[in-house]
């Protein structure tokens, strides 16, 4: 059995100053398409809220529009950040916890959410008009919080971008089942792949991530890799092949340099060029 380590000293000081600090592109920060749904889907209530900006007895006027249609009033808690499905609560003069939504069951209950809330005073200001453009801002505002769910798919989403202008074909969130061989190889060690691509060498089985902070889990992953690829590797016709990236590297340095020297193919975003050369020279 080859005992050799996987790569230099060398090749690995090159691969860690290579690490990129964000794998993010600027489509990252706001998902505008689904912003737009959102504000859509609710757009109606919005625009017949309207009637409420500028009263001077916004009790009247709620009774107007709850007369008229007292569905409206269920949008109302978006204008605070939050929505029915959070099942938000909060405590109320009489010290009970209640949820916000239900206030929108009577006029009297809308009056103590726009009051308690200051919303009352926010439709007597003239800045603000349209309560569809006013949501627009406050669910910009709410997908930034999204943020940590996209974060994990963008160096995915780079490396199909990558596979496709290069015409890689591919196969995505491949489980480890799908060939019995690596099923067997790899015993209670079964994965779902990011990416599988054959090529007329080999099957080649992807794992993409990205870590632009530290923490157990980098220790973790190393880890696993480390054991599974040779596992992988040791079969006839297959390679494990791991890309990944970011700055968090550098407080598990140790770990990833043990999985540099067993791993034979370990990529970056730097040099990934190399791996998908190698794809299209075996098509």
């Amino acid at each position: 059995m080859n005992t050799m380590p996987a790569h230099t000293q060398e090749q690995f000081t090159q691969f860690m100053s290579q690490l990129k600090e964000t794998n993010t592109t600027l489509d990252f920060y706001c998902d505008f398409a689904k912003i737009g749904r959102n504000v859509n889907d609710i757009a109606i209530s919005l625009n017949t809220l309207n009637y409420l900006l500028g009263k001077t007895d916004l009790r009247t006027a709620v009774e107007d529009l709850w007369r008229r249609d007292s569905r409206v009033f269920e949008v109302l808690d978006i204008l605070i950040a939050t929505r029915e499905s959070d099942g938000k609560l909060f405590l109320n003069a009489l010290g009970e916890c209640k949820k916000i939504h239900s206030l929108f069951n009577s006029v009297d209950g809308v009056m103590e959410f726009l009051e308690g809330t200051g919303l009352d005073k926010v439709f007597q200001k003239p800045e603000v008009h349209n309560l569809v453009d006013y949501v627009f801002g406050v669910e910009t505002g709410l997908d930034t919080n999204a943020r940590k769910n996209r974060s994990g798919q963008i160096t995915e989403s780079l490396v199909v971008s990558m596979f496709d202008k290069a015409g890689i074909e591919y196969q995505s969130q491949v489980s480890s089942k799908t060939f019995p061989e690596v099923e067997q190889a790899l015993g209670a060690d079964q994965k779902v792949f990011d990416f599988v691509t054959k090529t007329n060498a080999k099957i080649y089985l992807i794992e993409v991530n990205f870590y632009s902070g530290g923490g157990s889990k980098l220790n973790e992953v190393a880890r696993s890799y480390t054991d599974i690829a040779p596992k992988i590797n040791s079969l006839q016709g297959f390679e494990f092949v791991w890309i990944t990236d970011g700055k968090g590297w550098k407080s598990a340095k140790n770990k990833l340099q043990e999985a540099f020297s067993v791993i034979p193919s370990i990529y970056n975003l730097t040099n990934i060029h190399q791996f998908i050369k190698i794809l299209k020279s075996c098509h």
